[in-house]
């Protein structure tokens, strides 16, 4: 048993109940799909419920026991382990719950638990009171679950259109439900649960709390036993009741009684009209008999018999008399007559609330009066006698001044005026009085057909014939005393446009017959003639001052004054007139427009006259009416004018205000509202006084509004009803009133010889007052207030209506000043008029008079906290709180107002308006209520906190919003925030199949909440606690990630919408939990987005019909399940990138290109940022340009004009849709965009492992080019798909480097890297169309595209290898037989299919790196460069040749001269030229590189082309600038940025120089020339002291040309005396140096003896050495430039390069080891390794291992590449060296003959001039150098240097040399060339002396 004793925390009363209710609900109502099963299990788990309808659990003394022992024992609650320990107090309320409503204990302790879960949804409620309200919402669940199953059965009356399976399904339960007694239980239930009675016992036990908590207690007890009253109901109309249930109801109906007005309550009216339809013989006469005509004779029978007196019963009685084959008909009739059926009929039932808002009753009702008229043609007639008789009698009596007879029956008069009450209201538009009307003559007014549509020509049926006769002859030889009655019947049934016409015709055709008798007297006295005729006469007699002699032979006699009588007469006459010109314009115009009775006239005559207010009341709503059309309403305005009707104030302020009635005064403001609806007439009044509105202004704003409050009432009702009138007309003319700059200027009008001031619109008034301090703004805000404390009271009161409305109009002219007020203010200030003002926002700051506190805000907020009873005002109430929320600095102040203690409730007035809806069906006012309170946050969230949106969301104001803890309500206290709402209306249907409930029934509102979450997620405060919460508590992402994409076919922008914010939402949530390394969550997201394998989507339980078989795969192997598409890749499907475009307007009266103008001038951009087009504004200008044009042809033409306005609106429409629609998808597009960069980059690598990625974004790839290659794709879409396929073509080619790195196979065979070479060839092709699909236009989008290339093309790139310099032992044969590698193989499948694309491409590069913007230019040429670096065939080399595209670009370089100099002032102003010019250069170095290519750029004058450049020469001084250098480091320092302009000029002249061979001296002439043009730049930057890293960039590549140009005569006075910063530099300098001496030795002569001598034979080194040199870098001591260098500097640099070598041998060592054992390094070293690529500090710390190896290995290589170019380096210096020291050695010892000794060799003397300034260039003699070395070279200088070079040349450094050689020539080749030359020096120095 314990198990059974568990609690249920949903409370067995109230959860599962609620869940039926949801279940029947989308099964009958929503139409759910897969709704029929989940349907029969809850019918059969609720069988017993259903069977014992309302029963409670019985008490039990066991569950009392145990419940008792749940403070000390505990108990067990299901779904939670062990037992939970309940406080004492809990109990008892238990116990006091069990009693009150004698409920098991159990039950009653469960639902006191479910009140403690849902009390943060009722805030201020006690878990005790929401536990009554729950018990009353279970009963509620259960009676509306019965009534919906039961409207869902077929039947007779109605269908709902349900599936088969469903209607049986509900036929069969209900069935059962019925036979056992389903009917008895209703009308006990019925019976027995009243209001009062409940509140009595709840209030004895407390159980009542405030007026809400009442009010909703009564709502759910009424509701209860309407639901229950509606099931019977509803069951009769489709089948009828049994003999026994049809007694029981009889049975019921005796008991009820009526209510004090006389009405039946709704429920007992479902009842009668259950037995009304259960009485229905309609179908019998139609011959569907499905039942014995016998049944219903014995329950009349039974009806005859029962309590003959009750009201009720008689109705029933008069109902079943017609019944055609009862004999019985005529008595039983007459009993109904005799008990006043007509007057019960109108008083019981129309007078009950509900009935009107029923469509059966109404029909129910209609064929019953149409059936008694119909059926009983006598009984009728009989009820005319006998009117007609009494008619005689009273007559006579009032001959005789006698009593009335007591005999009078008033059947006729009672019949009549139900049928005027019944047909007047038509809430469905049925018109249903149509049937009283015969036409006469055969409708051709397709408008006007009659109820059997389009067969006019027909004869009409028997019935309509019937009743069209009894309305004619009822008004022949009419009696006085029905007249009244008689027209009010007319009014009702001229209640619509049809019946209307009928009515007008009707009363013309009276009166037509009797035209020639001018008087009219003797006329029908129902005719307009009769009326009008009438109307004159009062008017004559009225206005005559004296009684005219004349008119005694008038009927009316020449009283002053009317009759009681006539007064209703009168009154009846005009409400019918009301109505038929209301409904129908032609009424309207035929009877103004008739030239003798001319209403208007007469009735404006009449107001005049003293009469009663009452008349003149109804009076005035007839003009309303005249006032309609606007033909009309202009002279109206004129004759109010001219008739002087303002006296009203009179009659207002002594009349009425002392009957302290005021129809007069509403009946004016109606007037008033009629009329303004159409124009204002501008010269109104003019002549007479100033024209304008303003007088009348000044009556209704003085004399009505201001003292309204303050005046006294009989019918309290009337206080609303005349502010709503008054109100109604301020906000008509506010709302139609736009700000012109002309309101503010003050114009001067004439007005009888004076100038007095004119008026201003009445809507600049209004406004000029509502942004004052004005009464009237103060009293608008009073009656908010008094509004809101009334409708607090939750209780009804008379006038109710009309406060609402006029509250509502309150606030809708505060929202409307609100939103006109800055146009106003800037016209205001612009004028420079005298008018303050102040804002509307500020002024509602203000302090209320009433409540001494600052609380109008709060008050209009509190409205939305009645959004459930007045939608309207909520709503207007949120419009206006989002006005107020644009202003930050009250934003501050609302926060204080809003948390202020008394004001509590206003935070939750905005959750519930999503508490509230979500219970009731979302009514299109209320989804726009909450799209404002949505707009309301998003605009908040962008201001600084403390904000609104802050505190209505649940975020901590009052200290730092980021320490906020967001909960579940509830939990730790915290209150149900607007936060939870949204929540908890997204993850609604987030478990089922079908996805979020909210983006499909309202998918903006679901738009709105997504942005609301993103904002919170992005914005940097909130994110943190939003985020947790978000993946904490609800798991939000992953439910609705999981249901993407959304697909909506009606509202597709919405559904992109939607999940562009939930994309950005998730990028978010990716990289948060990346970088707080919570992989499992990135995990989790990362697979939902990019698995192709299917995986069950419903973890938690609810799973959907495949996951059975899903689960099925998991044991198979994953390869055969099939795959499924990519969440990514489907969201990217949903992206719809074709767009159609609007046609062009086709016009005939408008000149396009002006319409296009005006479009374009109303065009404004709108909250979401789209640019849109104002259609209100341009219908306005374009309505206002047809209204001006002038003469007959326009007023001829004037439907066409309103036509092509009509068509140019529509395809505005359109246009702002097509805009809106592209807007959309860029925003989704770029959303996913960010989403799948996100996911790229800032995910952890090794969650994605590099083969799934490359296939993932191979995938990706491929669908993206899909969708842009088809021809119908957006423009506007393409570059957000280009930076797209940008980035991942990025990652792909990391991605696949990465792979390479890491060393995973790359034989031959397997393709390429994981992702195959046809994929990629795929990608290549696509990328390809995609660049030349874009055609001319679009070159920053191709610049993605270049950029897209480039990657790609690296793909195929090899590596760097480290050099081993092991290479020598393969042979050449091995190296080139070797077989073809990957990458090679991948490079010429490339090339192929680039050059398949032949001349196309070639034309779009070439003609982008030429010209364009500067980044695609850039681009394009790094895309030519990689290109022709591949091209082995030189296609595209030939083409730039051919085509004149590398002309282009070298001449180019002239142009760029003059941005390059500019570059050179200390604050340039843009880069851009420099990045371009070292572009052009590296693509023209790359075209250099083959010998063609250079011979080419010769041709086309390149040279000469850098020789006319200046900015060569405009050396910065790189002192002066140090000041100037960019803090930031971004910007390069004046003499980097030269040297960015030199050295790629002088890399260019190197490679040209070696391309162009040695017998091509053209190449070096030029560069020569370049070198003698440039000559001062030349000599001073060799002749630098700087020794920077620049400098010697610049000398090594000086140094390296002239070494190439070498020819003779060029002097070299720069040597390695340096400072080296860099040793790769400084030993190139070293090796240029020696090539060019070498160069220059071997051009002068091929012997030694006739060789020129470049150094001096001084053997000594250098002094000032230090003794142990290690390094190039100590100090060299510098000699004087003038001296010429010895050969000791010679030998000093051989024995530095040998050190050298060793030393970097060494280290290439080492780097060596490190490499081949990467994986043993210790990590200190491998970070050490990362810390020479990564910048900034602690970078290092936040690569993952993996990334780390890598870089390291990268690391490793470039040391090692470097040290083995460094190694080369110094063996090509150690050759040279050692060939100049032997050349000049072998001259000096053995061919040189020494001078005189005393000509020793001088400091300052030279060997030979320069001769550089010389013209000639032809190299000095051979011989003349000699002779100028002879004569100065001794025998003691020759003795010297043979003895110092012997020394420094000695066994050490040879063996070193020797060494050099075996380490490192032997390996590069096989000839020894350091061994010889070592030999013969030594040869050389161990001769004897001569």
């Amino acid at each position: 048993m314990a198990a059974q004793m568990a609690v249920n925390s949903g409370a067995s009363l109230w959860g599962p109940l609620k869940e039926l209710w949801e279940t029947v609900d989308g099964a009958v109502l929503r139409r759910q799909p897969e709704s029929v099963h989940l349907l029969d299990l809850q019918l059969k788990k609720h069988k017993p419920h259903f069977l014992s309808l309302f029963k409670n659990p019985p008490k039990s003394a066991e569950q009392r026991e145990k419940v008792r022992k749940a403070s000390t024992e505990g108990i067990a609650i299901q779904g939670q382990q062990g037992s939970r320990l309940l406080p004492e107090q809990l109990l008892t309320e238990a116990f006091i719950l069990s009693d009150l409503f004698d409920i098991g204990e159990l039950a009653a302790l469960e639902l006191l638990l479910a009140g403690e879960q849902q009390q943060p949804y009722f805030p201020g409620l006690t878990r005790g009171l929401v536990a009554v309200l729950l018990y009353w919402d279970g009963k509620l669940c259960m009676a509306n679950s019965l009534r919906t199953l039961i409207q869902s059965r077929q039947g007779k009356t109605f269908t709902l259109d349900l599936s088969g399976e469903l209607v049986a399904l509900t036929t069969r339960f209900t069935d059962e439900l019925m036979s056992q007694g389903l009917t008895k239980r209703i009308l006990t239930l019925v019976s027995e649960i009243s209001v009062t009675r409940e509140f009595e016992r709840l209030q004895k036990e407390r159980g009542l709390g405030n007026e809400k908590h009442r009010k909703e207690v009564a709502d759910l007890i009424k509701e209860c036993r309407q639901a229950l009253a509606d099931s019977l109901f509803s069951w009769t109309c489709q089948s009828p009741l049994s003999k026994d249930d049809t007694l029981a109801l009889i049975g019921h109906l005796e008991t009820v009684t009526a209510q004090a007005d006389g009405s039946l309550d709704s429920v007992s009216l479902a009842l009668v009209m259950a037995l009304l339809y259960c009485l229905d013989v309609s179908f019998i006469e139609q011959g569907t008999e499905d039942r014995d005509g016998k049944f219903v004779l014995m329950v009349l029978a039974v009806c005859v018999c029962s309590a003959q007196s009750h009201f009720i019963l008689l109705y029933v009685y008069f109902c079943a008399a017609l019944v055609e084959f009862t004999e019985a008909d005529e008595a039983l009739a007459d009993q109904a007559l005799l008990g006043d059926v007509f007057l019960f009929m109108k008083e019981g039932i129309l007078g009950c609330e509900s009935f009107s808002q029923e469509e059966f009753y109404i029909r129910r009702v209609h064929s019953l009066i149409t059936d008694f008229l119909a059926l009983m043609p006598m009984k009728v007639k009989q009820l005319r006698n006998r009117a007609d008789e009494d008619a005689r009698l009273v007559h006579m009596s009032l001959q005789m001044d006698s009593e009335l007879p007591s005999s009078l029956r008033k059947d006729l008069d009672h019949l009549m005026i139900l049928i005027g009450e019944f047909y007047s209201k038509d809430p469905f538009g049925l018109e249903l009085g149509l049937e009283f009307w015969c036409p006469t003559e055969s409708l051709q007014h397709s408008s006007l057909q009659g109820s059997y549509l389009g067969m006019a020509l027909q004869r009409p049926p028997h019935k309509q014939v019937v009743l069209s006769k009894f309305v004619r002859q009822m008004g022949d030889l009419l009696p006085s005393t029905l007249y009244i009655s008689y027209l009010r019947m007319l009014k009702g049934l001229a209640n619509g446009p049809q019946c209307a016409h009928y009515c007008f015709s009707l009363l013309k055709t009276n009166g037509a017959a009797h035209s020639d008798n001018i008087q009219g007297v003797s006329g029908s006295p129902v005719s307009w003639e009769h009326f009008f005729h009438s109307l004159m006469l009062y008017h004559e007699n009225l206005r005559r001052d004296l009684p005219n002699p004349d008119s005694a032979h008038y009927r009316h006699p020449p009283l002053r004054g009317i009759t009681q009588r006539e007064m209703e007469g009168l009154t009846s006459f005009l409400q019918l007139l009301t109505t038929i010109i209301t409904w129908s314009e032609n009424a309207r115009l035929a009877l103004c427009e008739h030239p003798q009775w001319t209403p208007a006239v007469v009735m404006l005559g009449l107001l005049q006259c003293s009469v009663p207010p009452v008349l003149k009341a109804e009076l005035l709503h007839c003009l309303a009416a005249f006032g309609k059309s606007p033909e009309i309403a202009a002279s109206l305005w004129q004759s109010l004018e001219y008739t002087q009707v303002k006296q009203n104030n009179v009659e207002l302020n002594e009349i009425e205000s002392s009957c302290e009635e005021y129809p007069l005064t509403r009946s004016f403001c109606h007037l008033i509202s009629t009329l303004v609806e159409g124009s204002l007439p501008v010269n109104l009044g003019a002549g007479l006084r100033v024209p304008g509105f303003q007088p009348y202004l000044n009556f209704l704003r003085d004399s009505v509004f201001l003292p309204f409050p303050t005046r006294a009432y009989r019918r309290p009702a009337e206080k609303w009803e005349v502010a709503d009138s008054v109100l109604e007309v301020f906000h008509k003319l506010l709302r139609d009133y736009e700000p012109q700059p002309s309101d503010f200027v003050q114009e001067i009008v004439e007005l009888q010889g004076e100038q007095v001031p004119a008026h201003k619109p009445p809507g600049h008034s209004i406004m000029f007052h509502l942004l004052n301090d004005s009464p009237m703004l103060a009293l608008c805000l009073s009656l908010l207030e008094e509004g809101v404390r009334q409708l607090d009271t939750y209780a009804p009161f008379p006038g109710k209506k009309h406060l609402q409305s006029a509250v509502l109009h309150c606030l809708c002219l505060l929202d409307l000043a609100l939103q006109k007020e800055a146009v106003f203010m800037d016209l205001l200030r612009e004028s420079q008029a005298s008018l303050l003002v102040s804002p509307l926002e500020q002024l509602l700051q203000g302090v209320s008079p009433q409540t001494r506190r600052a609380d109008h805000i709060v008050n209009i907020a509190r409205y939305l906290y009645h959004s459930s009873s007045n939608p309207e005002a909520a709503f207007q109430s949120a419009k206006i709180l989002r006005r107020i929320a644009n202003y930050p600095n009250i934003q501050i102040r609302l926060v204080g107002d809003f948390t202020h203690d008394q004001v509590r409730p206003s935070r939750n007035s905005l959750e519930t308006c999503f508490v509230e809806y979500s219970q009731k069906k979302v009514a299109r006012i209320r989804h726009e209520t909450q799209i404002h309170i949505l707009n309301l946050l998003i605009t908040s969230l962008e201001l600084k906190a403390p904000n609104l949106a802050l505190y209505l969301l649940g975020y901590e104001v009052k200290k730092p919003v980021s320490s906020t803890n967001l909960q579940d309500p509830g939990v730790l206290g915290c209150p149900r925030s607007c936060l939870h709402a949204i929540l908890s209306r997204l993850q609604r249907g987030t478990e089922k199949r079908s996805g979020p409930a909210l983006t499909q029934q309202a998918p903006h509102l679901a738009e709105l909440c997504y942005q609301v979450i993103y904002q919170l997620c992005a914005c940097p405060d909130t994110s943190g606690p939003t985020m947790r919460y978000l993946r904490t508590s609800q798991d939000f992402l992953f439910s609705h990630l999981q249901h993407l994409p959304f697909i909506l076919p009606s509202n597709q922008i919405a559904a992109l919408s939607q999940m562009s914010w939930l994309m950005k939402t998730a990028a978010i949530e990716l990289r948060v939990t990346s970088l707080n390394r919570q992989r499992s969550h990135t995990q989790r997201l990362v697979s939902l987005l990019l698995d192709d394998q299917p995986h069950a989507q419903h973890a938690d339980g609810e799973s959907g019909m495949e996951d059975e078989t899903r689960s099925v795969s998991g044991f198979l192997h994953f390869d055969t399940v099939s795959k499924v598409r990519r969440k990514l890749l489907s969201v990217l499907d949903a992206i719809e990138f074709s767009q159609d475009m609007p046609e062009l307007l086709q016009l005939d009266f408008f000149e396009r290109t002006q319409i296009e103008q005006v479009i374009s001038n109303c065009e404004h951009v709108n909250e979401q940022g789209h640019t849109v087009c104002n259609v209100k504004l341009l219908h306005r200008v374009l309505v206002a340009e047809v209204n001006a044009l002038q003469g007959m042809a326009a007023i001829g033409q004037r439907p066409l004009l309103m036509e092509e306005v009509n068509s140019i609106l529509q395809q505005v429409v359109e246009r702002n849709r097509v805009r809106r629609s592209l807007s959309a998808k860029r925003h989704a597009l770029q959303s996913w965009r960010s989403l799948v960069e996100t996911l790229l980059t800032a995910c952890p690598a090794d969650l994605i492992p590099a083969d799934e990625r490359q296939l993932i974004i191979r995938d990706l790839l491929l669908d993206l080019h899909d969708k842009v290659s088809d021809h119908d794709a957006a423009g506007e879409l393409m570059p957000i798909v280009a930076g797209a396929v940008f980035t991942l073509t990025a990652h792909l080619s990391q991605s696949v480097l990465s792979e390479q790195q890491q060393g995973v196979g790359l034989e031959a065979s397997s393709g390429f890297a994981s992702i195959a070479n046809s994929a990629l060839h795929l990608i290549l092709r696509k990328l390809l169309d995609f660049i030349l699909s874009t055609g001319g236009g679009y070159q920053r989008l191709r610049a993605h595209l270049y950029g897209s290339l480039l990657y790609y093309l690296q793909i195929a790139q090899k590596p760097e290898e480290p050099d081993t310099l092991q290479t020598a032992g393969k042979a050449m044969w091995e190296r080139l037989t070797a077989p073809e590698d990957g990458f090679s193989k991948l490079q010429r499948e490339n090339l192929a299919i680039i050059e398949s694309y032949g001349k196309a491409l070639m034309e779009v590069v070439c003609r982008d790196a030429c010209d364009g913007h500067e980044i695609s230019r850039m681009l394009a040429m790094a895309v030519l460069d990689r290109i022709l670096s591949i091209d082995r065939q030189n296609q595209w080399l030939l083409y730039i040749c051919n085509s004149g595209y590398l002309r282009s670009l070298v001449e180019s370089l002239r142009q760029d001269d003059v941005a390059l100099q500019s570059l050179l002032t200390p604050q340039p102003p843009l880069l851009k030229p420099l990045y371009i010019f070292e572009s052009k250069m590296a693509l023209l170095t790359r075209v250099a590189k083959t010998g063609q290519g250079a011979v080419e750029l010769l041709r086309c004058g390149l040279v000469a082309q850098l020789m006319e450049c200046q900015v060569f020469d405009m050396v910065p001084d790189s002192d002066a600038h140090r000041v100037m250098r960019d803090p930031s480091g971004f910007i390069p320092s004046p003499m980097d940025r030269y040297r960015q302009i030199l050295l790629p000029t002088l890399r260019l002249f190197q490679v040209i120089l070696t391309s162009t061979s040695i017998n091509h001296q053209q190449g070096a002439a030029q560069v020569l020339q370049w070198l003698i043009v440039h000559a001062d730049t030349i000599q001073s930057l060799l002749r630098c002291q700087e020794l920077s890293m620049g400098a010697l960039q610049e000398l090594s590549l000086l140094t390296g040309i002239i070494s190439k140009t070498a020819l003779p005569g060029t002097k070299m006075s720069s040597h390695p005396e340096l400072k080296a910063q860099s040793s790769f530099n400084v030993t190139s300098v070293c090796a240029n140096i020696m090539e060019y001496c070498q160069a220059l030795l071997l051009q002068s002569s091929a012997q030694a003896q006739f060789s020129i001598c470049l150094f001096s034979p001084s053997g000594s080194e250098p002094a000032g050495r230090d003794g142990a040199r290690t390094d190039l870098s100590s100090t060299v001591p510098s000699m004087a430039y003038s001296r010429v260098p010895s050969l000791g500097l010679v030998l000093y640099l051989l024995k530095n390069s040998a050190a050298d070598f060793f030393r970097f041998h060494q280290s290439h060592r080492q780097s060596l080891g490190k490499l081949q054992s990467l994986d043993q390094l210790p990590p200190e070293e491998l970070k050490e390794l990362c810390q020479g690529l990564v910048s900034g500090p602690g970078a290092v710390e936040k690569i993952s291992s993996v990334q780390r190896s890598l870089l390291a290995k990268r690391r490793l290589v470039q040391l090692i590449n470097n040290r083995a170019k460094l190694l080369a380096l110094c063996s090509y210096v150690i050759e040279t060296c050692l060939f100049v020291l032997w050349r000049h050695l072998e001259y000096y010892l053995l061919h040189c003959i020494p001078t005189d000794p005393k000509d020793s060799l001088l400091p300052g003397s030279t060997l030979y001039r320069s001769r550089l300034a010389d013209d000639s260039f032809s190299g000095l003699q051979a011989s003349g150098g000699r002779g100028l070395s002879l004569s100065r070279v001794s025998q003691q200088d020759l003795d010297l240097l043979k003895s110092d070079m012997a020394a420094g040349f000695g066994e050490a450094l040879q063996r070193k040399l020797l060494e050099v050689e075996g380490l490192y020539s032997q390996v590069r080749s096989r000839y020894t060339f350091i061994q010889a030359l070592v030999r013969r020096i030594r040869g050389l120095l161990r001769q004897p002396k001569s």
